[in-house]
């Protein structure tokens, strides 16, 4: 009970912090929380207080607080179990070890993995990927980007170059890219990877469903084939409150 008070207390701080005139009640409710995960006050299964408390402590209407939550649960941050109360979501965790498919690493966490085609064309090689996947210039590529979701909850914006020759742009790849190198026996077995933190612009805020200035993962991805050749290209923007890349280190 304790811990709520002081909880309820922060936020009713954050709140009044956050008033401008401008914005809506519940938004600066809901950013007060996400800001309380953020600065790790809230942590993964804690559990928030009933929205009864919240409303009288902040002097709302129960439908403002409510609001504020329900929309913290369509982003991911809560989820609500029934009869138990709202809970921060457990991030998660995604090996950096070995080139994964992001459906197969879904599928393993017992999540269904969908995606939405943004754009999908073939064109020359730019620089970039002439470098990236060791091409002659004017070679032509496909690109495909993407919005990946897990649970029906946007998770990145993916935006994959390959070669043409490797992925003519007919083919079927389904929920997964990999599934496609699988069937032609060229999946990539190693990666190099840069990672670094970015902020989301306003367009991609709004296909990840949070809000702009959110921050992401940015992982710059080259991938090969056994054969040493490079096969793949991605840049990615993982949501940051989603997200913790693990890595394994032997001394």
């Amino acid at each position: 009970m304790e811990r709520f008070e002081d909880l309820i207390t922060a936020t009713k701080a954050r709140v009044e912090r956050h008033q401008d005139g401008y914005t809506p009640l519940y938004h600066r409710i809901q950013r007060a929380i996400r800001d309380a995960i953020a600065e790790g006050e809230l942590g993964e299964d804690d559990v928030l207080p009933p929205e009864r408390d919240f409303a009288q402590a902040l002097g709302v209407s129960r439908v403002t607080v409510r609001n504020a939550i329900r929309a913290l649960v369509t982003d991911g941050l809560l989820v609500q179990r029934q009869g138990a109360g709202t809970f921060v979501a457990r991030r998660i965790e995604m090996p950096l070890t070995v080139p994964t498919s992001f459906s197969e690493e879904m599928k393993a966490r017992g999540m269904a993995p969908e995606y939405k085609m943004l754009d999908r064309h073939t064109g020359p090689a730019m620089p970039i990927e002439v470098d990236m996947l060791e091409l002659k210039p004017g070679t032509p590529v496909t690109r495909i980007y993407r919005i990946r979701y897990a649970n029906k909850r946007p998770m990145c914006l993916e935006l994959a170059s390959v070669p043409a020759a490797a992925l003519p742009e007919d083919a079927d790849i389904g929920t997964s890219l990999y599934s496609h190198f699988d069937k032609s026996d060229m999946r990539p077995v190693r990666a190099m990877q840069k990672l670094r933190a970015e902020l989301l612009d306003m367009e991609q805020a709004r296909l990840l469903a949070v809000p702009p200035g959110s921050a992401a993962l940015f992982i710059e991805q080259q991938s090969f084939r056994g054969n040493g050749q490079p096969i793949e290209y991605v840049r990615s923007y993982y949501r940051g409150d989603s997200y913790e890349f693990v890595a394994e280190l032997k001394m």
